[in-house]
């Protein structure tokens, strides 16, 4: 069944600005189409910006621009972390066409003692749960509704572990578009649900896990015509680009030697390296920050895949308390090889417990992040104990969602850690509670 699609206002040749092309058979589409995969094979999608662009300290300073006035009393489009380097993310998108919160200017911040536990000093934390779905993916998630609106989609459809389903729930309620998301029962954090829930999308929870809920999207796309949105959405990958754009912005545009992130579908692996790519040829930066792709060890199919340079393509069933990146069938895969190759990358596996680790030291700074966010820390402390990142080399980790996101984890880490008292207590009990605290610290 064909994508089902409103009266589209024409475009003219002069606004065609971006092509898609098929990584697999190179078959090109316009930048309207309503596929996330290619209709010929199958194959993933990539956008390709034929806009001609300024290049070196002309497009840095025309970014930078970006942030005078306009980043404060302009449009949402104009205010956005993301739309701030719309040539890069979208460029024939009409202003009246964009969807934005805004989202993105998260903060990139510095904490001594994650640092010290990372064994690394010059390290820095991005902060993407500071969104407004409080993760990462309302940046792909501004870029993919934008696209919905523009092909005039009925419905827009992904499958999740639960952000996002809550970033597609905002954004589509914001555009006016029916949300239909596919979650795995019982493996999805209640604040993600209350979340996609409030926003007023449809959700199925289906009996299986996160692979089975995006087969099922997929075919939903196909047979139903839905817009599917996805990591594998070629616009998502637009929109994501620019967390790592507005890090090495925030950077003075020197780029860092590292750059960690959580790995699950990959979608910001490859996010991350079609942004250096494309940085390094603008003369943005004069040199390629390495990525480091961290997966939890118990979803852990691309690490190892990196073990044997990527001659399989690794399938598991996935198992880890770490449930954004609980996927063991990554759809994003192919353009994720290439990222990590193309900035001579690593990919690492940690378990849980060094997961946990690293996510009470970033909460107890008073950032405070998800579990799986804690991963890209967990793994830079895992490179820089086996000496492949060293101690003088600036690293920027990711984290890539709230800590509210996962309250029941928190819950949990603050009962392990013997954070107040388990009971209510009377007046008189608290003040012996509290003094009994203040003498042992």
């Amino acid at each position: 069944m064909s994508m089902p699609v409103q009266t589209l206002t024409p475009i003219t040749a002069a606004e065609q600005m971006s092509i898609v092309r098929c990584a697999s058979c190179h078959a090109t589409l316009d930048d309207r189409t309503a596929r996330a995969t290619c209709p010929n094979c199958g194959g993933l999608l990539a956008v390709e910006h034929t806009l001609a662009l300024p290049r070196g300290a002309a497009l840095r300073a025309h970014f930078d621009d970006r942030l005078g006035i306009e980043s404060y009393r302009g449009t949402a489009a104009q205010r956005s972390g993301v739309w701030r380097f719309r040539e890069l993310v979208l460029p024939a998108a009409r202003p009246e066409e964009i969807v934005s919160h805004p989202e993105g200017n998260t903060p990139l911040v510095a904490r001594e003692a994650v640092a010290s536990f990372a064994g690394v000093r010059d390290l820095w934390l991005k902060h993407e749960g500071h969104n407004p779905s409080a993760s990462f993916k309302d940046r792909g998630m501004t870029a993919a509704l934008t696209q919905a609106k523009r092909i005039g989609a009925l419905a827009v459809a992904c499958a999740s572990t639960g952000n996002t389903s809550a970033s597609l729930a905002a954004y589509a309620a914001q555009a006016g578009i029916p949300a239909f998301v596919l979650v795995p029962e019982g493996r999805v954090s209640t604040g993600k649900l209350a979340q996609t829930l409030a926003y007023g999308a449809h959700m199925i929870r289906l009996r299986g896990d996160f692979d089975d809920c995006l087969e099922l999207a997929r075919e939903a796309s196909e047979r139903l015509g839905v817009y599917l949105v996805n990591s594998l959405n070629p616009f998502r990958v637009e929109g994501q680009k620019t967390i790592v754009l507005e890090l090495l912005q925030q950077l003075g545009w020197e780029a860092p030697d590292w750059i960690a992130l959580p790995a699950g579908n990959l979608g910001n692996t490859a996010a991350f390296g079609k942004a250096l790519r494309e940085a390094h040829a603008l003369g943005l930066i004069d040199r390629v920050p390495r990525l480091l792709a961290v997966q939890a060890a118990g979803a852990a199919p691309f690490a190892a895949g990196f073990a044997d340079d990527f001659a399989t393509r690794h399938r598991v069933r996935a198992e880890t308390a770490a449930t954004a990146i609980r996927i063991g069938d990554p759809a994003s895969w192919d353009r994720a090889v290439d990222a990590i190759r193309f900035s001579n990358g690593h990919v690492a596996a940690v378990s849980d417990a060094e997961i946990f680790a690293a996510k009470r030291v970033i909460d107890s700074c008073g950032v405070g992040c998800e579990p799986a966010s804690a991963a890209s820390v967990a793994g830079v402390r895992v490179l820089a104990e086996r000496g492949i990142i060293a101690d003088g080399e600036r690293v920027v980790a990711v984290l890539t969602g709230h800590l509210l996101k996962d309250p029941d984890a928190a819950l949990a880490a603050r009962a392990a850690g013997g954070l107040g008292s388990d009971e209510s207590l009377t007046r008189d009990e608290a003040l012996d509670h509290l003094g009994r605290v203040l003498a042992g610290s």
